[in-house]
């Protein structure tokens, strides 16, 4: 697919901007890296011009690999690690949006940028096309919100499936992340694409069984599942991992080249909300052309994630997106999904 400045992408862009509140005027810092995908940037920089936003651009090298495994979509970019004093005066701007190959989201410098009163958008490293499908709305926000506030107020998440998994989350306490893509006026941070509601567990939460069944996703690799493969948890940690295809023997070769037992540990856990994120959506693009977030916020999926965990103290860049379909998840009484259609949400006023 040719990756040009295609009119409606530009409009898409602009409409991203000024959902989270961009004005004519408004200093907006970009971030890139070498190896940042062009279009996203040339993209960014039309629509912030049609906004009349001051924009100022800062490009650094990408790093050298510092891990011992290839890895995709951690949203951990080091790029910026060596260079706080960029953060630091990144600070002043009304926003920054970021355009890292791997996303400030679970970064060092995300911190550093925070903490010197900075707000981030972050794009994600996708084709245009995968953004435009999956853009953010009103409603899409409003109704990540409202998962979160039900979420916020629970003390238990069970996911069962036909398929076998029964797993069960202690949530009190556990920090809650998403949104629809819109960084509010109080909001730190948001993402594109969004529509995921999710929690980071406590330590020692976390236990049960997880069957990935056919059809299933391993974002970390962008492919389906085509053999089963069941994940033992104890006390948030995959002890094994069970199956006999491809699929398994891929996972506990990755996991152990890492030789990192956080690695193991449970990351995030929670469900998609966004109706314009599609399963179908790996078929029809190369590895190169996408980075797979749309995957993670399917309406009625339910997103397993294994690795970082700064909430309970876990650090690792070894990290796995699972996206599972045909799940039932229920938060304390109430089922928020129902063999992975999304149920209406009551009692979260």
């Amino acid at each position: 697919m040719i990756e040009i400045l295609e009119p409606k992408w530009v409009k898409c862009f602009r409409d991203f901007f000024e959902l989270s509140g961009v004005k004519p005027g408004d200093l907006i810092g970009v971030l890139a890296e070498s190896q940042s995908r062009q279009i996203l940037l040339d993209l960014t920089d039309h629509a912030l011009h049609q906004i009349g936003a001051r924009s100022l651009r800062v490009t650094v090298p990408s790093p050298q690999l510092a891990d011992p495994m290839p890895v995709r979509s951690t949203g951990a970019t080091y790029a910026y690690d060596a260079y706080p004093e960029i953060m630091g005066s990144l600070g002043s701007c009304s926003l920054v949006v970021d355009c890292t190959v791997e996303g400030l989201l679970h970064s060092k410098a995300r911190q550093e940028l925070l903490s010197a009163g900075g707000r981030v958008l972050m794009i994600s490293n996708e084709h245009p096309e995968v953004l435009e499908r999956c853009a953010a709305t009103r409603e899409l926000h409003e109704l990540a919100l409202k998962s979160l506030s039900l979420l916020d107020n629970s003390s238990l998440m069970e996911v069962k499936s036909e398929a076998g998994t029964d797993l069960r989350i202690n949530t009190v306490g556990a920090p809650s992340r998403g949104g629809g893509g819109i960084l509010g006026p109080n909001d730190k941070i948001a993402y594109w694409p969004a529509g995921l509601c999710l929690c980071f567990p406590l330590s020692q939460t976390v236990n049960g069984r997880v069957v990935l069944d056919i059809g299933d996703v391993n974002l970390t690799f962008k492919k389906y599942f085509e053999n089963e493969v069941v994940l033992h948890i104890e006390n948030d940690q995959v002890i094994e991992i069970e199956g006999s295809g491809l699929d398994a023997k891929l996972m506990r070769s990755y996991y152990e080249g890492w030789n990192d037992p956080n690695a193991y540990t449970i990351s995030h856990v929670g469900w998609g909300v966004n109706p314009g994120a599609k399963w179908e959506a790996l078929t029809m693009y190369d590895k190169a052309d996408i980075n797979g977030t749309e995957l993670r916020a399917i309406a009625g999926s339910f997103l397993l994630s294994t690795g970082a965990n700064e909430f309970a103290n876990r650090f690792t860049n070894c990290h796995f997106d699972l996206p599972m379909r045909n799940c039932d998840i229920f938060l304390d009484s109430q089922q928020v999904v129902d063999k992975g259609n999304l149920l209406p949400l009551t009692n979260h006023e």
